[in-house]
């Protein structure tokens, strides 16, 4: 398996794509249908992801890093920067099925 994509999120949004079958939100508070993408990251873009996105999250639910096997998703994966020359990041131009979600790692914000 190619390097994995990662996606953080709350633990119920997971739960609730747990129930649905996919997961269709694409960052905090954004869903796919708005965005047009699931925004993903790698191992390596993570931590300035995750504190972009949460910071000093005190969130009612945990959050969560969603490991996910792009050959799995079924969905184009593209990886692209927000400006021209930007580091690029991966997006997921679909729903991803809960069977491509191959782990999923509890993540400490104040681990930042």
């Amino acid at each position: 398996m190619p390097e994995p994509l990662l996606h953080i999120t709350e633990r119920s949004l997971w739960d609730a794509a747990r129930a649905s079958g996919t997961y269709e939100m694409s960052t905090r508070g954004r869903t796919l249908g708005e965005e047009g993408f699931v925004h993903c990251s790698t191992r390596r873009q993570l931590p300035g992801v995750a504190s972009f996105l949460y910071g000093a999250y005190t969130g009612p639910d945990e959050l969560v890093v969603l490991v996910i096997d792009a050959e799995r998703v079924g969905a184009p994966v593209r990886y692209e920067a927000m400006k021209p020359g930007g580091e690029e990041f991966p997006h997921v131009y679909g729903p991803i099925p809960v069977e491509a979600v191959v782990d999923v790692e509890t993540w400490d914000p104040h681990t930042l």
